[in-house]
């Protein structure tokens, strides 16, 4: 988003907000680089600066916001392709397991530690115990976390040997035979 704003509006403008932020943290280190800055843009605007580099400077910030979004982009065509793909499988253990077993794992992590507080809070001659035991669970936290790992991982291999297709659940599934057309009634 910054990459963004400065791709607009250009450095000098850039060189000011980010002295005038520093400039309000009470450090002698923030002080000086919001001074630093400060000497910047008093430079530029008296023509201590070429024209040319500033817009060089430009330039090279609207190329690293245009490849920010372009990698912006790609992570997020990564989850829709995923998404995709365990919407538009067949098999609704597949489609269905993965998220299960992952809420599972919050949701017992989330027992655990709850429990474990409560003990801590309101039992605390226990706790030193029961903070003693949670080692002991290392050893099965790190099989389910394993399996999840194994559901992801499995997941984006899916999505490499048969890509997803588009899915529109609004439009029906095109017919796949001359019986299917004439059910339709087509």
């Amino acid at each position: 988003m910054l990459s963004t704003l400065v791709s607009a509006v250009g450095l000098p403008l850039l060189l000011g907000v980010v002295s005038d932020a520093l400039q309000k943290i009470d450090s002698p280190v923030t002080h000086a680089a919001a001074n630093a800055l400060r000497d910047v843009d008093h430079a530029m605007q008296s023509g201590l600066i070429d024209e040319k580099k500033l817009a060089e400077a430009n330039r090279h910030i609207e190329a690293i916001a245009e490849l920010k979004a372009r990698e912006y982009e790609a992570a997020l065509f990564q989850v829709n392709q995923s998404l995709r793909a365990e919407i538009a499988t067949q098999d609704k253990y597949v489609r269905r397991m993965r998220p299960t077993f992952g809420y599972l794992m919050a949701l017992t992590w989330a027992a655990q530690m709850f429990g474990i507080a409560y003990v801590i809070i309101f039992d605390t001659d226990k706790a030193g115990v029961i903070m003693a035991s949670m080692g002991s669970l290392s050893a099965i936290w790190a099989v389910g976390l394993s399996v999840l790992g194994v559901y992801v991982y499995k997941r984006s291999e899916d999505k490499k040997v048969f890509p997803p297709q588009e899915v529109i659940f609004w439009n029906p599934a095109p017919p796949k035979d001359k019986t299917d057309i004439e059910k339709s009634g087509n």
